[in-house]
């Protein structure tokens, strides 16, 4: 039988840091505040366009793989930020690796997208469509926040990560999964002014209005990831003590604890990053998949376990068993270019931007309201 290993690893988090003290200085929050409801202290803010900080990821990836750019017959790229809806953006991607010929598809199911992403490039893998694939989480939500609305500013940041997978014949990689969604739950986590529904309200870049309740987000989120974790682990007949490292989505610190105490896993065995990139939408299971393997919490033959859910709602919960090799084959010199703004600059012209091209928010709430049924919250 064919499998997918898991054979490169790569990250790329952008070097300005958004702390809680720099929210601060623009909404009515602390730092207090901030960690008590969501366990962030820290989050990054990119410099550069959402394909750059992909570029840089896949390229350390694919040499952890020793590979090169036109080894690659697909790239899956998992975003809800694309930098452009048509063409995709992974086309872009392609492009700037070099990667001529691979196929190139958009995969956006909000948080859940690197997951999803990995799920479709696992079974074009084992199918034999192609041989290796490229799976990239990335996310530029800085510039799609509505930086004005304390619920969702403190929470969210930019980054990226990016994995390889090839074929095998070793039963590795991504053996089980579950996929689902709340679809009549999506009105409880939207963002506004984004989309055809609102093309007749002069909305430009950027003007969007965030809808996010929650306490409904949070046990939604809560009974989604678990159930689905339930249910994959039962497709391979694991006990939640054999699994060896959750990597969960990182939405809230709250979250994951709940999350592992209802499936039956101690959070020793949780690898956390929330505290210090926040939410990353997409990139999150990825990233902490890579930082995981950095510091050494997988093991080889290790048994991972990933949750994640998004807007939508979408949900999902990935079993995955590792190979042998836990270090790279080689190591990539690409890097970002140096940023000379700090992360609170860079939030401050967003905002500025936003000031000056003035807001249609009265267009926003006209389009949503005329015709609330086909998303009304349940």
């Amino acid at each position: 039988m064919t499998y997918a290993a898991i054979t490169g690893w790569g990250k790329c988090m952008p070097p300005a840091v958004l702390t809680n003290a720099d929210l601060a200085t623009f909404i009515d929050t602390d730092d207090e505040w901030i960690v008590s409801r969501t366990g962030m202290k820290e989050r990054r803010i990119s410099h550069v366009h959402a394909v750059e900080m992909a570029y840089v990821a896949s390229m350390h990836a694919l040499a952890c793989a020793g590979l090169k750019p036109t080894d690659i017959d697909l790239i899956v790229y998992g975003s809800c930020s694309n930098d452009e809806l048509v063409p995709n953006t992974a086309s872009a991607l392609q492009y700037k690796l070099g990667a001529d010929g691979a196929a190139a598809m958009d995969v956006n199911t909000a948080c859940t997208s690197f997951l999803y992403g990995l799920s479709t490039a696992n079974a074009l893998v084992r199918t034999g469509t192609c041989k290796r694939a490229l799976v990239v989480g990335v996310e530029l939500i800085s510039r799609y926040m509505d930086w004005d609305n304390r619920g969702v500013a403190v929470l969210f940041g930019d980054g990226c990560a990016a994995i390889v997978i090839e074929q095998t014949e070793e039963k590795t990689g991504l053996l089980a999964e579950t996929l689902g969604c709340y679809g009549d739950a999506r009105g409880i986590l939207r963002v506004r002014g984004y989309g055809a529904t609102y093309a007749n309200c002069n909305v430009t870049f950027g003007d969007m209005l965030w809808d996010f309740d929650g306490p409904q987000i949070f046990k939604k989120a809560v009974q989604g990831m678990t159930d689905a974790s339930a249910k994959t682990l039962a497709k391979v007949n694991v006990t939640p003590e054999q699994i060896d490292l959750v990597v969960p989505h990182q939405a809230n610190s709250r979250i994951i604890e709940s999350v592992a105490k209802y499936a039956g896993i101690s959070m020793d065995k949780v690898h956390l990053t929330v505290q210090k990139y926040g939410n990353m939408s997409s990139a999150t299971v990825p990233v902490a998949l890579v930082e995981a393997l950095e510091e050494g919490r997988i093991k080889p033959r290790a048994k991972l376990l990933m949750p994640a859910f998004g807007a939508g709602l979408t949900l999902c919960s990935h079993y995955v068993e590792w190979g042998e090799r836990i270090v790279p084959k080689d190591v990539s010199n690409v890097a970002l270019p140096p940023c000379e703004k700090t992360a609170l600059q860079l939030v401050n012209e967003i905002r500025a931007t936003k000031d000056v091209r003035g807001r249609s928010l009265a267009g926003i709430e006209a389009a949503y309201y005329a015709d609330r049924k086909p998303y009304a919250q349940q």
